[in-house]
């Protein structure tokens, strides 16, 4: 047995001098309020989308500070209990390196044209440096952190979206077997999204349209999509007309009027499909505000706007001054096989 601290040491883990605590009473109401959420989703599986965008929207020099805040709340999510799954883009990045390597992106509809070369490029970025930066951020609080693309395992089965778009692609099919097994070893699985199709061909897939499968596929709890906006809004020129809550149909009636539009929509389509497919809810974070993922999980009020199945008999599509409830059935054991994805 090692022995225990010398006169004016401090027991491993513990600052050698403590100072007063500002608030005490405070901190401990944070702790109180965590608590029953912590009890409800312990060995729930929680996918989260980290952006980006999230990235690329923080300011000038924090965006090391904002992937270390962000690698914090995932461990503390697995710490005490919750299965957190990492699905990450990385469109901004892409686009740096293109411009490095003197390529001129080409876009149709939104999407970015991918021939052979660009598809390197995104390989090279997406699972090469993105996924690596995550995975190392994480792994600064212990050995967590696994990362894998969608060409892994097969997890990610994908076909050609349009030829005119190159090498952009689909999902087909999700085989979560993988997602399984590391979950199931206590460690977080980072996914970069490549997919591949059964010949071997990879494609650049949008990564909120993975997420949502991926999610749907395990099945997961919760999905969380972290970007740069606070949420989706009923007015998108009006930020006091935030949506805390709706519901899938919700969802379709905004984007049949225009409140959400560009990149927001894929993000939306993803959020109503992976919840009508039995996902618990879906939540839309300002991934830039420190330790979003925590206050929305683990707090009464959360914040951004979370997306869950319609009740029987409930009216309202889109309440912007709903009272929110982060409430969600308890996760049962998930299903083994493989997941078809309906487009």
């Amino acid at each position: 047995m090692p022995p225990g601290p010398t006169s004016g040491q401090a027991p491993e883990g513990r600052p050698a001098t403590r100072g007063p605590v500002s608030d005490p009473s405070a901190r401990a109401s944070v702790l109180v309020e965590a608590l029953p959420y912590i009890r409800r989703f312990w060995g729930a599986v929680v996918v989260v989308k980290y952006g980006g965008n999230a990235l690329a929207g923080a300011e000038a020099g924090a965006a090391d500070s904002a992937l270390a805040s962000f690698a914090e709340d995932v461990v503390l999510m697995r710490s005490v209990g919750i299965l957190p799954v990492v699905v990450h883009g990385g469109g901004p990045q892409i686009g740096e390196m293109m411009a490095r390597l003197g390529k001129t992106p080409e876009f149709r509809d939104g999407l970015r044209v991918t021939d052979a070369e660009t598809l390197d490029i995104a390989r090279m970025v997406l699972v090469g440096k993105v996924n690596r930066d995550i995975v190392s951020a994480i792994n600064v609080h212990g050995a967590l952190a696994v990362g894998l693309s969608g060409e892994d395992a097969r997890l990610i089965q994908a076909s050609a979206r349009d030829s005119a778009l190159g090498f952009v692609g689909d999902v087909d099919v999700v085989d979560p077997e993988i997602l399984h097994r590391l979950l199931a070893q206590g460690l977080i699985p980072v996914v970069a999204t490549i997919g591949a199709s059964p010949a071997g061909q990879a494609y650049n897939i949008n990564a909120d349209a993975v997420a949502g499968a991926i999610a749907a596929a395990l099945p997961a709890t919760k999905l969380v999509y972290l970007t740069d906006v606070a949420g989706l809004r009923s007015d998108p020129d009006d930020p006091g007309s935030l949506v805390p809550a709706t519901d899938p149909d919700g969802l379709d009636a905004m984007i049949r009027s225009g409140a959400v539009r560009g990149g927001m929509v894929p993000k939306v389509e993803a959020c109503g499909r992976a919840v009508r497919a039995g996902v618990g809810q879906a939540h839309i974070l300002d991934g830039r505000v420190r330790h979003a993922l925590l206050l929305e999980i683990f707090t009464d009020a959360g914040v951004g706007t979370m997306v869950a199945a319609s009740s029987a008999g409930s009216t309202p599509s889109v309440a912007p001054s709903a009272v929110r409830s982060s409430s969600s059935p308890a996760p049962g054991d998930p299903p083994d096989g493989v997941v078809t994805v309906d487009a």
